[in-house]
């Protein structure tokens, strides 16, 4: 049975996340070394890929089969080796792996409404830039986001939300005052601005406050970017790189 006691336990053993070392992650990488390697990429040719992936997409062309037949299955059960990992919006408009154009095991991916930075998403990503070895972090927003749009409600229209929706835009209403502030945005002008900032805002605190995502970036390995998804014509626009 679950109890208090053994979850201290738990955590002290395994351990977190700090800038003092990553001890806490060595079963994990120890794990992952035996069952296969990690990509080759490097941070900019990553990146280079995610944008050559949307063109295709642009372009109506197709995935290579074979990232997404019955062998490139069998490859890679055991094992994962991803290039990016994805922070979006849980939005059934924007499926990161077609969007990008991806394969089976090429994107390791965290949705949320509002693509926020929560305990879980940040373990996520600590996990897949950890312990997967992923060189490139991209946060993706996009346009008419429902969850933003809701916390442009609660700062324009002092709109209130039922049960966890009210908490779950929390995070999201910081980034629409500051686009509130920067400028006379009304509207969809607004919602967009705030979608542009509340991507910016998370990327920032990636960049600036998570341990875990700033030393594999000192060293080179890592690179966390920004970007918006244009529902009308599929383009991302990476605007933080």
């Amino acid at each position: 049975m679950y109890s208090a006691d053994f979850s201290r336990r738990s955590f002290f053993r395994q351990g977190c996340c700090t800038a003092a070392g990553l001890a806490g992650f060595a079963p994990l990488l120890a794990a992952h070394a035996a069952a296969g390697k990690k990509t080759d990429l490097t941070p900019d040719q990553a990146l280079e890929k995610l944008k050559k992936g949307n063109s295709d997409f642009l372009n109506d062309k197709p995935a290579l089969l074979t990232l997404r037949n019955s062998d490139r299955r069998m490859e890679i059960a055991r094992s994962q080796v991803p290039f990016a990992v994805l922070l979006g919006c849980s939005d059934s408009r924007v499926p990161p792996e077609v969007l990008f154009n991806t394969g089976l095991g090429e994107l390791f991916i965290v949705r949320n409404a509002g693509n926020t930075i929560d305990t879980v998403a940040l373990g996520s990503l600590e996990y897949a830039i950890q312990v997967l070895g992923v060189p490139l972090v991209l946060v993706l927003g996009h346009e008419r986001c429902g969850a933003v749009d809701a916390a442009v409600s609660v700062v324009e229209k002092n709109a209130v939300y039922p049960g966890s929706i009210g908490r779950m835009v929390e995070p999201i209403i910081p980034a629409v005052l500051k686009a509130r502030a920067s400028g006379n945005y009304k509207g969809e002008e607004l919602l967009d601005m705030s979608v542009r900032e509340n991507v910016r805002r998370t990327v920032e605190r990636l960049q600036n406050s998570e341990p875990g995502v700033q030393e594999p970036m000192r060293a080179g390995k890592l690179k966390v970017v920004g970007a918006r998804y244009d529902l009308d014509n599929g383009k991302v626009d990476f605007f933080m790189t």
